[in-house]
This record gives C-alpha cells, structure tokens and sequence, in this order.
C-alpha cells in the first residue's frame, strides 16, 4: 500500500505545475504535500535551496502571468524503496512548454524523500537536476 501512496503523491507533485489548456496551475497545493520544514534544491551550475514558500512563489508567478504555458513535467521512470515510514525515489521526468513564446523540452532527475505521517506520506525533501 506504501508504494501506491507514494506513487500518488508523486503524479499530485508533478500535476501541481501542469497549466495546459488555459487551466490554472496548483502550485499551492506544494504546501500539503511537504512537510512545512521541507527543502527543495536545485543542483547543477546554479546550486539553490529552498525553503517550501521560497519554492513555490516564483513557480506561481512564473506559471500564471503568461511567460510560461502549456506547461506540463512527468515521471518517465522511477527506482522507490521503502523502508519503515520512510522513503526514497529517484525519479527521471520529462518537461515541455512554451516560455516567452519560444517552445522547449527538457528532462532530469529529482530524488525524493518521504516519511509517513499520521495524514499520509509526505515529502520532506527533493533534490533535482535539470539535463536540459
């Protein structure tokens, strides 16, 4: 049953930047889905962490005044163990939309961590790396 749960809050984490269609992204729902003390970073050539609320204002900002549509990510594959009431998943996704009106593609790699709370598995970090 763990693994079904956290397969669901999965696609829910993905879905929440989902703005196809002229359909409004539910990047807010980031805050049921970690942990308030959670952490996001980003790795690469621009290393950043952040905070859940330091995540999800310039995603909101970014996914609603028009610079970027048809937006959608997806989980492509992914490797989840489980042990106890926490978890690990590495996650390779694939992204594609249009920002500023040049279309784009892309794809990485995002490790998630969970533990199980008395309201569900919920996020407490997830570390990403963008390939493109």
């Amino acid at each position: 049953m763990s693994k079904i749960e956290i397969d669901a809050v999965t696609a829910e984490f993905y879905g929440a930047f989902d703005n196809r269609g002229g359909r409004a992204a539910d990047v807010a729902r980031i805050r049921r889905l970690l942990l308030p003390g959670g952490v996001i970073a980003k790795t690469g050539s621009e290393s950043t962490t952040y905070t859940v609320e330091e995540f999800i204002e310039p995603r909101e900002r970014l996914l609603t005044d028009g610079r970027l549509v048809e937006f959608s990510e997806w989980e492509t594959s992914e490797r989840t163990e489980v042990v106890g009431d926490i978890a690990s998943r590495f996650s390779e996704y694939h992204k594609s939309g249009t920002l500023d009106g040049e279309p784009f593609e892309g794809g990485g790699t995002k490790n998630i961590q969970f533990v199980r709370t008395p309201e569900g598995w919920r996020i407490v970090a997830v570390a990403w790396y963008d390939r493109a």
